[in-house]
């Protein structure tokens, strides 16, 4: 796992409150190497979800940089930046975010619809390969709302990784189900990753989840903690 997909250097991010700057983030230095999983935990207000969103170029910082397949992706402006994490990154979210008017299928071409504007027949039996592979081969043509939840989860992770992205963020992913669907949608996601080598980023206050990550970081107070193997953080 020497190649590195993304990495983070004296990373900050500070807020404007009521004439004062409050800083959420401090000089958070990572990297992700090709086929890791890293769960990234902390108490509430501990800067995950932030430290996610800067990761992914959903928000800029306002100290240090990102590279993100060795570019730097926070210097970008915000149409390159769109389409370079477009290019490179999958997203799953505690909250699916599927559209509720699509089916399962169309909801899992989005990305080839939102990088290239059209989908072609190629990228239509990769969605239906991708949904086969989370077991849902007979539900493609049904809508969210007639999903369990756990199924729903499910379509997401296809659609994250439809386009086969070296890196997908996860926050929260499984935040969102009882117990037994949230095992279900880990293990779906440990199974893509051996299938696919696709590496996993995943925030999560679940520490079951994340101690079958290969690494665990800690965040306290928006500084990282601890930076250790998840076997070593199990002792």
């Amino acid at each position: 796992m020497s190649d590195i997909i993304l990495a983070a250097s004296g990373l900050g991010k500070a807020f404007r409150n009521g004439g004062l700057d409050v800083t959420v983030l401090s000089a958070v230095d990572l990297d992700v190497a090709a086929g890791e999983t890293l769960a990234i935990v902390g108490a509430s207000g501990s800067g995950k979800s932030t430290l996610l969103h800067l990761l992914g170029g959903l928000d800029a910082p306002t100290a240090g940089s990102v590279k993100l397949m060795g570019r730097d992706f926070s210097a970008l402006g915000e149409v390159d930046r769109g389409d370079w994490r477009n290019r490179h990154l999958g997203f799953v979210y505690q909250f699916h975010h599927l559209l509720p008017a699509f089916s399962a299928l169309e909801n899992v071409t989005l990305p080839a619809l939102m990088r290239e504007g059209r989908v072609t027949s190629a990228q239509h039996e990769r969605a239906r390969a991708m949904l086969a592979a989370v077991g849902l081969a007979n539900d493609m043509n049904k809508r969210p709302g007639e999903l369990s939840g756990g199924m729903q989860q499910r379509v997401a992770i296809a659609r994250a990784l439809v386009l086969e992205p070296p890196l997908v963020l996860a926050d929260e992913p499984t935040g969102n189900l009882d117990r037994a669907s949230s095992d279900e949608v880990f293990v779906l996601m440990r199974r893509m990753h051996a299938e696919l080598h696709t590496s996993f980023l995943v925030v999560t206050h679940d520490p079951r989840l994340a101690a079958r990550c290969d690494r665990v970081i800690e965040l306290v107070d928006g500084s990282i903690e601890s930076d250790r193997s998840a076997s070593a953080a199990r002792e």
